[in-house]
């Protein structure tokens, strides 16, 4: 066999593997869609219907049933949760970036053993079993009167923002040359000015590479909202399971609340993926 058709054969493996992958990836996705537009005997049909007559029942159960959008208290219930978790993630968010960005700055520019070791502590809140410290955050939280209460929330998600937004933007501002620094130094910028000024503008792309994982990471948490929420913060997650009732489970409703849950996820990846782009183009250069 010539090197030519050996290196074809190879090709066509490795873009037969890319495919498989794909399809494992998406198949989910495809199935969870197709299953909020269909009916329930369509769902539970045996074998699988893959060719089906569309609805839209279930879309309409969840965010038109059971409130009207001119008075927040009759707003559909699907739809506060939705609410509730774009209050919680965003804040949550919001607040990391303006914890986490100083201090990855530190942790990054000045290299020592006891930087590491504090970076490595805040990173352990990741891989440590959240009801670990969940229950114990229940106890305090109803004591303080936080429990069920979106500063509780957003505060109680920081185990999971603030962390990832340290590690991350540690990583990118440790990219960065200190000669750069050193020339604001020298041009008399003091440390806020560099921050500011210098080392944001540069590390935009890591900005925004840690808002879309600390978004999704926080956006998808079941946990914190299972224990900590109550009827007035409950989260989009939780919102999903109250389709299952004591006697069925409403399959295309609790599908169709999947999708709509993954919307925001989707769109905040949009936009950040563009903001990326445009961090990456700029920075430095500029």
């Amino acid at each position: 066999m010539s090197h030519s058709s050996h290196q074809f054969i190879k090709t066509i493996v490795r873009y037969a593997a890319y495919m498989a992958l794909l399809f494992v990836i998406m198949f989910p996705l495809y199935w969870i869609f197709t299953m909020s537009l269909k009916n329930f005997k369509d769902i539970i049909a045996y074998p699988p219907r893959f060719i089906f007559t569309p609805t839209f029942d279930n879309y309409r159960q969840i965010l038109f049933s059971g409130g009207s959008f001119s008075d927040l208290q009759g707003i559909p219930e699907f739809l506060r949760y939705v609410i509730n978790s774009s209050i919680t993630t965003f804040s949550a968010v919001a607040l990391g970036l303006v914890l986490g960005l100083p201090a990855a700055y530190v942790l990054g520019r000045e290299k020592s053993k006891a930087n590491d070791r504090i970076a490595g502590n805040f990173m352990s809140y990741r891989f440590a079993p959240e009801l670990v410290v969940i229950l114990p955050l229940y106890s305090i939280y109803k004591k303080i009167g936080f429990y069920d209460t979106f500063p509780g929330m957003i505060l109680v998600h920081q185990l999971i923002t603030l962390p990832l937004i340290i590690w991350i933007m540690r990583g990118f501002f440790r990219e960065v040359p200190k000669e750069m620094e050193e020339a604001a130094s020298i041009d008399g910028a003091n440390h806020w000015i560099i921050f500011f000024r210098i080392m944001l503008p540069i590390v935009k792309s890591g900005i925004g590479s840690a808002m879309i994982i600390s978004f999704v990471f926080s956006w998808n948490n079941l946990l914190f909202g299972l224990v900590m929420s109550g009827g007035s913060t409950m989260p989009v997650t939780m919102g999903i399971l109250q389709a299952m009732t004591f006697d069925q489970i409403k399959w295309g409703e609790m599908a169709a609340s999947a999708v709509i849950s993954s919307v925001p996820g989707i769109i905040i990846a949009i936009f950040a993926q563009r903001f990326l782009v445009k961090g990456l183009t700029m920075g430095a250069v500029k």
